[in-house]
């Protein structure tokens, strides 16, 4: 245990080997077409800065799927994993067009690492860091008997990033063309709510006003 008894990244990981998918693939056409991702809080990339929070996880695997501006995002991950010492991989997904959901299934489909639990997370949260992934993974660590999703929730609205076990992950798989959050709905049963008054997990840049609301910047 460290100070104030909280638990280890080095126990967490012990205890579950994390696997990571970041979804970095659109256009963020709300803000005539800017690559979310690539948004600056305090000097740093959103991207970045997610990216320097995971550290902490000591992920198996971290995946991002790129889609609208691959190029520019593609160009600031290898940036990151040089700054950062990790290994980051990329797919790209040429169907971005088709949402989210194209890029959550392509992910699925290729991630090549034996994992206990994977952290599906959006590029553009200003808010989650350490302490927001922390408490998540120690939230799926002493779930109850057979929950395979963590959801945080504040106030009645879902949340993210979201966790979910290896066998759901190889669930999903099974069925054709399904995807997490359709999953999630199909069996609430599997989802265990993460109750939180934190906001950062419900926090997200769609807007040109968000941008002005929380001091990012443009890329």
């Amino acid at each position: 245990m460290t100070q104030a008894g909280k638990t280890s990244p080095t126990t967490l990981n012990a205890q579950a080997k994390i696997a990571i998918v970041l979804l970095a693939a659109g256009e963020g056409s709300r803000m005539g077409s800017i690559p979310k991702a690539l948004l600056k809080k305090a000097g740093n990339t959103l991207l970045s800065h997610f990216c320097m929070a995971a550290k902490v996880l000591n992920p198996v695997e971290f995946l991002v799927v790129t889609g609208f501006h691959a190029q520019d995002i593609e160009a600031e991950i290898a940036r990151v994993n040089q700054d950062l010492g990790l290994s980051i991989a990329i797919i790209r997904n040429s169907h971005a067009v088709d949402g989210q959901a194209s890029s959550i299934r392509l992910a699925l489909e290729n991630l090549k690492s034996t994992f206990d639990v994977l952290i599906v997370a959006l590029s553009d949260q200003p808010n989650i860091s350490e302490k927001e992934l922390l408490a998540l993974s120690a939230q799926f660590t002493k779930r109850d008997l057979n929950k395979e999703v963590v959801l945080p929730q504040v106030q009645g609205r879902r949340g993210n990033p979201v966790l979910f076990s290896s066998k759901a992950v190889q669930d999903i798989l099974q069925i054709p063309g399904m995807v997490c959050r359709p999953y999630m709905d199909q069996h609430p049963e599997l989802v265990q709510l993460f109750e939180t008054q934190n906001e950062a997990y419900i926090l997200d840049v769609d807007t040109i006003e968000d941008i002005q609301k929380l001091g990012i910047d443009r890329p």
